[in-house]
């Protein structure tokens, strides 16, 4: 999940464009802000935590042409990623199939380089790997404010059966721009007849990005007949909508799903993982269900919808219980995606134990909290100036999240939700030299 990362044109497959964390916190339904993932939803909620306004990125850019709150002293190194670098296609169309990708491994501060269908060889017998079952929905959908034309980006359903939205403003070749939020009241014409209507911002009335609007009809219904991928900007065209799903991706009860695909989970196939299930590799489900991310300012992650079932919390902890206190000789629980890391953590107990947890997570794992559970974390590769930058080093470390960088810059991996993914483990060489520090 990158794309929403770093460019300010979307654009919607067929018509106009993508997006990714869920929504923020203010007005009936909405999520609460207080640092605690909470079941059920609903209630008001006070501005962002202060944490969310954390430090800058582990490995944010430097230099005049650097974003003013990615820059500063705790930056350890200065870095950009190349146009040339972002994956323009989905991998089965440069290559041979969904898993012809590269994949950076990183052991503490060693770095190694493999293909993607190498995996079972990186990983051993008692690994959990954690996954993300939410579907992507066709999230986007033409539409009229009075006689201007709009995109509306469908981002997370509320409890009270509201739905997050965001207006874009088309532009050419189906690229959307910004465009102020509200006001309240506004109706939005949809296809078919139908509309929705404005109610109230998500935060702060200025500058609203998202906000909460009703509609007659229930909205999954909407989106299958009339929607479209999210896209970015970056890509090359339009593709169906099973590009943007993964081989986890399940249908939830109510309709949900995620604005933005969990893309960590994209190179997996059937075939890959009947390889990992024979190789004697656990896979413990969950879900959480991203919305729409600012292209335009690089937000910290908005409260978002998850779900831990019960069976991934007692496989979690056998498996951890089973190792005792040397992680070195049991299994490990490896996150597939950071969307994983977030809702495993917001269901982990300050005693290290994961509960049965359902509601809305508004945890934000950055150095200072660290992580309770999470042994390790595939993932794509992020933009300097993301905020999943600090969950990657809580559990990577700075140095060795450095290093890991630096060497994908250097041998041209793949940048965003189409490209190549990399695997952050521990190192378990107990004479190793200590690469995993934290200090801001």
């Amino acid at each position: 999940m990158t794309g929403r990362e770093r460019y300010p044109e979307r654009v919607a497959t067929g018509g106009a464009r993508d997006g990714g964390p869920g929504p923020g916190s203010a007005g009936a339904g909405g999520a609460p802000v207080d640092g605690t993932a909470r079941p059920g939803a609903g209630g008001d909620g006070p501005e962002a935590p202060e944490a969310w306004r954390g430090p800058e990125s582990p490995v944010a850019p430097r230099g005049p042409e650097a974003p003013a709150a990615s820059r500063g002293p705790e930056s350890p190194v200065a870095w950009r990623v190349p146009d040339a670098l972002s994956a323009r296609v989905p991998a089965e169309q440069r290559g041979s199939g969904r898993d012809d990708v590269r994949l950076l491994v990183s052991r503490g501060c060693a770095v190694s380089h493999h293909a993607f269908r190498e995996l079972p060889g990186q990983v051993r017998a008692g690994d959990v790997l954690v996954v993300n079952t939410s579907m992507t929905l066709p999230a986007a959908v033409n539409g009229r404010v009075g006689g201007e034309r709009v995109v509306v980006h469908f981002s997370t359903r509320g409890a009270d059966g509201r739905w997050a939205v965001e207006l874009r403003a088309p532009g050419r070749a189906g690229v959307t721009g910004p465009r102020p939020g509200g006001p309240a009241g506004a109706v939005v014409r949809l296809p078919g007849g139908r509309a929705l209507v404005l109610e109230e911002p998500l935060g702060p009335v200025a500058g609203a990005r998202l906000w909460w609007a009703r509609t007659p009809e229930r909205v999954p219904e909407l989106l299958r007949r009339y929607g479209r991928p999210i896209r970015y900007g970056y890509t090359e065209r339009d593709q169906p909508l099973s590009a943007y799903r993964t081989v986890f991706a399940t249908p939830s009860q109510d309709g949900s799903g995620s604005a933005e695909m969990p893309s960590a989970g994209r190179p997996f196939t059937a075939a890959l993982v009947a390889g990992l299930v024979r190789r004697g590799v656990l896979f413990a489900p969950l879900s959480l269900h991203t919305g729409v991310a600012s292209a335009e300012a690089h937000e910290p992650p908005y409260p978002e919808r998850f779900a831990v079932p019960a069976a991934t919390a007692w496989l979690v902890n056998a498996v951890r219980a089973a190792r005792g206190g040397d992680r070195a000789a049991g299994g490990r629980v490896i996150a597939v995606g950071t969307t994983a890391v977030r809702a495993l953590e917001s269901a982990a107990g300050a005693d290290g134990v994961v509960r049965q947890a359902e509601g809305w997570t508004d945890l934000v794992v950055t150095p200072r909290r660290g992580v309770r559970v999470v042994d390790g974390l595939l993932t794509g590769l992020h933009e300097p100036e993301a905020s999943h930058l600090l969950m990657l080093e809580a559990v990577a470390g700075r140095e060795a999240l450095r290093l890991g960088y630096e060497a994908a810059l250097q041998e041209r991996y793949l940048w965003h939700e189409f490209g190549d993914v990399h695997l952050i483990l521990p190192d378990e060489e107990r004479d190793a030299p200590n690469c995993f520090s934290n200090e801001w």
